[in-house]
């Protein structure tokens, strides 16, 4: 049982501990929580007057422009401020939301509480930093980074003892801080559960914003409990294409003993032991299924993959050196906001080729018109590039740019990722709601990648959205105002959709307002530049890195069944692969499912051989002596372990120059290496 909390004596224990600590100069340690000492601590450091009475009027053009800078924080918080707040209607209280300065910059409160909050600037425009307002709730969670209460007389200023406030910071995708989450009241009407509120809600928060943060990547939601995944209390792990880490929210650094530093030098396969790929399968089969997965440290979790599943593939071998750390460069871990990459842009993205230049020319004659865009190419020609870099290059390019695959999310949820949804709207739905991916595009570009796979039951809605530029949420008959860009993106021939019935021809034409043919790789002239500028993309300034003169012959006849998308990835492991004293990418250097083919074109261009060692050369030769048949597969491995392990011994253990005399890819070597 709960013992009721005593107001009144609370507040006479506050007395002493003020007299102690401001008229004797004694630390009342025993008397306080830690972080309102600390905090008082701070504040007589900067010189502040806890009898200090003056309030400064609130800025209403910087609250302004606050929550223009905060535009994300707000997008995600406000639903959940509106349902905190009628959890406490009726409780003389009111619920703040601040930025990471103690800017407030939205409130909800009850009407007699109001106006006293008011004649001590508890409202939005005013500053609630520790420096402006001394010890607070919202100030000093800001400073200490973690959830506090303060209550009447624990307030630094003598004039705000009236209140009892209960507030937790909010951190980004990033574990970076960018606002905190407040409930006060007067301290007369203090309730116990009120931290316990605000955690929870910022909690809301940040899964919401990191969520959306990582939106086109592979989510894994696990914990070691099986009935904690799809709570609040899940970890959260974002995942590329490669099975780089990119992000992990403190729940899943907890779990998993790290920092969020080692981020970069960490990969799924050093974490867990279910390959990546199983987990995919899974997800296709049973979105709603959990797996058990173990830890690399013995630890047992179960988990659940969602999210971007089409961008996911089954990583290859990862490379550690002797301290279990990943080899090679770190990957990139870009803040993958709702917005384009800043570097990107129509200019940017010409290397030559006279296709790709007159779509670029004709791009650029369409900026900052409301004319849609509708990119047509195969999967991988880099149609999602084209749309940002568009983005980029336009009036919207400091707006946000946000991206739906049509064919990656089931149909049962494109509608609700799309227009977004009130809370309770459905079954399994957040209690605070969604916004949809039109309301996030707003002021920006929408991306719809593979229109063409969109149900013909949203085609309406979605035409309806472009004509009245308005989208109303599942759940409710508001209509609420967008202004976006639209660009669109598919591989399938619309024209022939259309004709077949499988795509509305309304749609069609509204969509296809500037239509734009991106050229394959195969069919470019520029192969060469391009692999020049990926090269330097991925090594960096400091390095400089290029491909042998064969490979480059073999690039050129390649086919590239992938387009740019393939070609980024082997030249990224190609990177990787490369020893520290190497700068030259040769077909050892390349993935196993392209080696043998890019390896086979390469080998047509003359080269000398490289000499081969007399131990290895007895090896070999012993190899084509062992007769066949399935008798004499136990007998061929062990000439293989042989002729691998003499083959290391001559290269003084270099794994590079003993794959090249093998004639393998290192991918290859490791993996036998594995097996042996």
């Amino acid at each position: 049982m709960q013992v009721p909390f005593n107001t009144e004596a609370r507040s006479m224990s506050l007395q002493e501990a003020r007299s102690l600590y401001f008229d004797r100069g004694e630390v009342p340690e025993a008397l306080l929580d830690r972080n309102v000492l600390r905090s008082w601590e701070r504040c007589r450091q900067a010189g502040l007057d806890p009898a200090f009475k003056g309030t400064r009027d609130p800025d209403m053009r910087a609250v302004t422009e606050a929550r223009e800078r905060n535009r994300t924080l707000l997008s995600h918080a406000q639903p959940v401020l509106e349902h905190l707040f009628e959890q406490i209607r009726n409780s003389h209280s009111m619920v703040i939301l601040a930025d990471a300065q103690g800017m407030l910059i939205q409130s909800y409160g009850d009407p007699d509480f109001l106006s006293r909050a008011e004649q001590v600037a508890l409202r939005p425009g005013a500053s609630w930093n520790e420096f402006d307002r001394g010890t607070n709730a919202v100030g000093t969670a800001l400073a200490e980074r973690n959830a506090v209460n303060v209550f009447g007389s624990e307030h630094f200023f003598e004039s705000n003892a009236f209140l009892t406030c209960s507030a937790a910071p909010i951190l980004d995708a990033q574990g970076r801080l960018i606002g905190a989450l407040d409930i006060s009241s007067d301290y007369r009407a203090y309730q116990r559960h009120s931290l316990g509120l605000v955690k929870m809600s910022s909690r809301i928060i940040e899964k919401r914003i990191f969520e959306a943060e990582f939106a086109h990547q592979g989510l894994l939601s696990f914990h070691s409990r099986p009935d904690h995944v799809g709570s609040l209390c899940e970890a959260l792990l974002a995942i590329g294409p490669d099975g780089d880490l990119l992000g992990a929210d403190q729940a899943a650094l907890d779990l998993l003993g790290m920092r969020r530093e080692d981020l970069p030098r960490r990969h799924y396969t050093m974490l867990f032991d279910v390959p990546l790929g199983t987990l995919v399968d899974r997800a296709r089969r049973d979105p709603s299924s959990l797996i058990a997965i173990n830890g690399r440290n013995g630890e047992r979790f179960y988990g659940r993959l969602r999210g971007n599943l089409t961008a996911l593939a089954t990583s290859g071998p990862v490379l550690l050196d002797a301290r279990g750390e990943r080899v090679g460069k770190a990957p990139k871990v870009e803040n993958v906001r709702p917005t384009a990459r800043p570097g990107l842009t129509l200019k940017s993205l010409s290397t030559g080729d006279e296709r790709l230049q007159a779509a670029i020319d004709k791009a650029t004659r369409v900026l900052g018109r409301d004319i849609p865009i509708l990119i047509q190419g195969e999967s991988g020609a880099g149609k999602e590039m084209f749309a940002k870099a568009f983005h980029n290059s336009g009036p919207r390019g400091q707006g946000p740019f946000v991206a739906l695959n049509c064919a990656a999310i089931p149909e049962t949820l494109i509608e609700s990722e799309l227009f977004g949804y009130s809370g309770g709207a459905f079954t399994g739905a957040r209690k605070e709601g969604a916004v949809g991916k039109i309301q996030q595009a707003h002021g920006g570009t929408l991306f719809l990648d593979e229109i063409g796979d969109m149900p013909l039951s949203l085609q309406a809605r979605l035409l309806r959205v472009l004509q009245e530029r308005c989208v109303t949420p599942l759940g409710t008959n508001k209509s609420i105002p967008v202004d976006i860009t639209l660009v669109c993106a598919t591989h399938r021939r619309l024209k022939e959709e259309v004709a077949r019935g499988g795509f509305r021809e309304d749609l069609y034409y509204r969509l296809n307002g500037l239509c734009i043919n991106l050229p394959s790789l195969r069919e470019r002239s520029d192969i060469g530049s391009l692999i020049d500028k990926l090269l330097r993309e991925e090594a960096g300034p400091d390095r400089n890195v290029t491909v042998s003169s064969r490979v480059m012959d073999a690039f050129l006849n390649y086919r590239w069944p992938g387009n740019i998308r393939q070609l980024g990835n082997v030249i990224k492991v190609g990177i990787a692969l490369l020893d520290d004293d190497e700068d030259v990418i040769e077909t050892w250097h390349l993935p196993d499912d392209v080696f043998e083919e890019i390896g086979a074109l390469a080998s047509s261009s003359p080269v000398t051989p490289e000499p081969v060692t007399a131990r290895v050369a007895e090896t070999m030769a012993c190899a084509e002596a062992v007769p066949t048949g399935a008798a004499a597969f136990g007998r061929l491995e062990e000439i293989e372990r042989d002729m691998i392990q003499r083959t290391l011994e001559a290269e003084n253990g270099n794994i590079s120059a003993a794959a090249r005399r093998l004639g393998i890819s290192r991918n290859t070597l490791y993996r036998k290496l594995g097996r042996f």
